[in-house]
């Protein structure tokens, strides 16, 4: 095969994959605590066609020749910086300041994380349930579903400080914590969690073990912000401009599959 068609066409392959990534992140422009994805791309092998030798007369050519093949995708990193706060005024509704996630429980029974802070408090077996939109159960610093008395506690006057400490007015209408706490956890390397729909994000090998905030002194805590809700990091400017400059490379490795084709044409009618 010509050497040029192999690498543009591995070349157009990258850049329907760098758009497929931006056409995401637009997608998601106004999801709760969503992160920007980025790919990142990388060599493929290089064919040497002139190793480093010398010349007829005896002169050195330090410098080789070698082509390079192409292109592929080498990964999609996720930009994990800090979301704009949106004001709901909605009193289950949590943003995170800071590195945390959120614990879920999901139906299967394991551990999920998020930042999406839209929550909500529904009535269970025993009493109420801090849950997301979908119905998991969002757990404590001990990794327990967050579960309330509804006999002892109304849904309305339930707060949330800084901390992630549950609140309830005292006699004298004051503020006190119940000794629940929303879990909070942080991770050596977010950027090695596994995506998962509905805003998720699963424990994998290269993340490392989620590490409770409530439990590692060496962690810079994170705030939680009642009321707000954390907007996604998407940069749309940033995105459009992203995706030009993709579809511009695209275009670019088309067109050198067009005059390659040209070029092959033209050898083979000299025969003629």
């Amino acid at each position: 095969m010509v050497r040029s068609l192999w690498t543009a066409a591995t070349g157009m392959i990258a850049q329907q994959t760098n758009v497929d990534v931006i056409s995401n992140n637009l997608a998601n422009v106004n999801t709760m605590g969503y992160k920007t994805h980025t790919a990142q791309f990388k060599t493929l092998l290089y064919q040497t066609i002139q190793s480093k030798t010398t010349s007829a007369n005896g002169d050195t050519k330090p410098v080789g020749a070698q082509v390079g093949l192409g292109v592929r995708n080498s990964a999609i990193s996720t930009k994990y910086t800090q979301g704009a706060l949106i004001d709901t005024g909605i009193q289950t509704d949590f943003a995170i300041e800071g590195d945390g996630f959120f614990a879920i429980q999901g139906l299967d029974g394991e551990t999920y994380y998020t930042r999406n802070g839209e929550f909500d408090l529904s009535i269970g077996n025993n009493g109420m349930i801090l849950t997301t939109k979908e119905g998991y159960p969002v757990l404590d610093d001990t990794g327990v579903p967050i579960e309330l008395d509804a006999s002892q506690y109304e849904a309305t006057k339930i707060t949330i400080n800084g901390d992630g400490e549950m609140c309830y007015p005292d006699e004298l209408n004051n503020q006190q914590p119940i000794g629940v706490k929303v879990g909070l956890v942080q991770f050596s390397n977010p950027d090695g969690l596994d995506k998962l729909d509905e805003s998720l994000f699963k424990v994998t090998e290269a993340s490392g073990e989620a590490r409770w905030e409530s439990d590692d002194p060496a962690l810079h805590k994170s705030k939680v912000r009642q009321g707000y809700l954390e907007g996604s990091n998407v940069q749309v400017v940033d995105e459009m401009v992203n995706l030009i400059v993709a579809q511009r490379a695209y275009e670019m490795n088309s067109k050198v599959i067009t005059t390659t084709d040209e070029m092959m044409s033209q050898a083979n009618s000299l025969k003629r």
